[in-house]
């Protein structure tokens, strides 16, 4: 069998609804369109926990987080979790991350053989949150609604500086495997190349702040004040301070176009990974998946960033393209734990490699046009703002939010897809709302889980501490890079370095 190439493409905070392919009315994003015009976009696709390293871990394992500990930004990864890195490897894979994972934990790998880049966020213990005092703002790592106010335009952020390394990073990996296989290695690679953008804070580049005007920007579809929310809702609107902060229209409009334009700047970097994927002449024989950490409410119900299962949170962009892929779209639930045995089955894995058992299942079958029976995304939230679990069933056109402390939630998204109407305590929806209760408490112990997730804030709070007095060293990644390899040196001969590093090589050269 031909193992085709794989390149997984992620964004963070990146909502589906804000992509041209998903139907926005001015999103520009001609390379996410150009990829779901030729491949297969998922329209019900989720993370399994809207938070950042929680959902990543999620991805990369293909395991619920509460399967494996991961409940917030400062959970430890473990080293013993195998992930779809460690598996492609051992399928004969050449494997890089370029850009963000938040790996937690002294591994900051998890089975790539290269990385390319270092992380963004920290890598040690220090946003543990603390669920004996969950009203208690953080303020060194909370959102707030300051980030919202001071939205707009500026040549360069943090994050710039970070997705342009990312995307030349990888784009000078992926030559050099264009390099290799000159040279007579043929070994297929799998490369996550991982983006901060559209991640608040909302602060564009201009020339893609330009490429909108303020009529482009819709304002938010639904709002509720403090008073109508849920109370998970209200705890996640008064945690990012937005119950007291008030925005004008203009405020939430600027926040809104520079997310869009952030949008089109990770729809540039998408671009140029395709490119150099089509420079290489390997454009054909790789699968790309495009999707994303989570999504963005942006106003959306009088909330802003992640931590619900709301869809313009819990939703992420999806979409295939690629040898064996169809053209078509897939209305099918799922989620990022399904993209390990994915990667899996396309890669020509079987389920007896499987080190850990995973909670997802193959999403090729509907890559292919093919039926599914599975209709089904899992959420678990167990970070901030919260002091219990909150779990989310989404199933056929149905969605169960449950967190022991406050009323159920349930959605009929094919004809609410705002979710405007709680139909938990409707009648008509009685048999329904009985039977997604009773598989919550079938599936979680919400108090043991409770207690697990209050034990390991005390220990990592209590590590933490320690780390900052000096304990240990610091996690964070630092790529290796040996100058006296790179280029020419003296103890090398010029013109075979040039020979090297030209891409394509001369005729009759390697």
């Amino acid at each position: 069998m031909t193992q085709p190439n794989i390149v997984i493409i992620m964004a963070d905070q990146l909502a589906p609804h804000f992509c041209g392919a998903y139907g926005h009315r001015s999103a520009k994003t001609p390379n996410i369109d150009a990829l779901a015009a030729r491949g297969m976009r998922f329209d019900a696709a989720y993370c399994n926990s809207p938070l950042c390293a929680p959902s990543r871990f999620s991805f990369m394992s293909g395991q619920l987080i509460s399967r494996i500990a991961a409940y917030d930004n400062a959970s430890e990864f473990k080293a013993t979790i195998p992930t779809f890195a460690h598996y492609l490897k051992a399928l004969g894979y050449k494997t890089c991350l370029s850009g963000k994972m938040h790996f937690v934990g002294p591994d900051q790998k998890h089975g790539f053989e290269d990385r390319v880049t270092t992380d963004i966020y920290p890598s040690d213990f220090a946003w543990t949150p603390d669920w004996e005092a969950h009203d208690e703002r953080i303020d060194k790592w909370y959102h707030n609604m300051q980030t919202v106010k001071e939205s707009g335009v500026a040549i360069a952020t943090f994050q710039t500086d970070y997705d342009d390394e990312v995307g030349f990073a990888a784009r000078r990996w992926l030559i050099d495997r264009g390099r290799d296989k000159a040279a007579g290695k043929g070994e297929p690679f799998a490369m996550v190349a991982s983006f901060i953008h559209p991640h608040d804070p909302y602060v564009a580049k201009p020339e893609f702040w330009d490429l909108y005007s303020d009529d482009d920007i819709d304002m938010p579809e639904f709002n509720l004040r403090p008073e109508e929310q849920d109370p998970f809702s209200r705890r996640v609107m008064d945690g990012i301070e937005a119950s007291y902060t008030p925005l004008t229209d203009e405020e939430v409009i600027r926040a809104r176009r520079a997310y869009l334009a952030n949008v089109s700047y990770f729809d540039s970097k998408v671009g140029e990974i395709v490119k150099t994927l089509g420079d290489m002449g390997e454009l054909e024989n790789t699968v790309i998946i495009v999707t994303a950490d989570h999504g963005d409410m942006l106003g959306e119900r009088g909330l802003w960033y992640k931590m619900n299962f709301f869809e313009h949170s819990a939703r992420v962009p999806m979409i295939f393209a690629g040898p064996n892929v169809a053209q078509g779209t897939a209305s099918n639930a799922c989620s990022l734990v399904d993209i390990l045995p994915t990667v899996l089955d396309i890669a020509g894995g079987t389920d007896d490699m499987l080190g850990d058992p995973i909670d997802g299942r193959s999403l090729m079958p509907l890559a292919r046009g093919e039926q599914d029976d599975k209709d089904e995304a899992i959420g678990e939230y167990c970070a901030e703002m919260t002091p219990y679990p909150v779990f989310m069933i989404r199933r056929g056109a149905l969605k169960y939010i449950h967190c022991d402390p406050d009323l159920a939630q349930l959605y009929d998204l094919s004809n609410d897809p705002h979710e405007k109407i709680n139909l938990a305590d409707d009648p008509a929806f009685a048999t329904e709302a009985k039977a997604f209760a009773e598989e919550v408490a079938g599936r979680w112990n919400s108090e043991q889980l409770r207690s697990d997730v209050i034990r390991t804030q005390k220990s990592r709070q209590k590590l933490h501490a320690a780390m900052e007095a000096g304990a240990g060293e610091d996690w964070d990644y630092n790529p290796p890079s040996d100058a006296s390899q790179q280029y020419v040196r003296n103890h090398m001969d010029w013109t075979v370095a040039a020979s090297r590093y030209r891409f394509p090589p001369v005729d009759g050269s390697e």
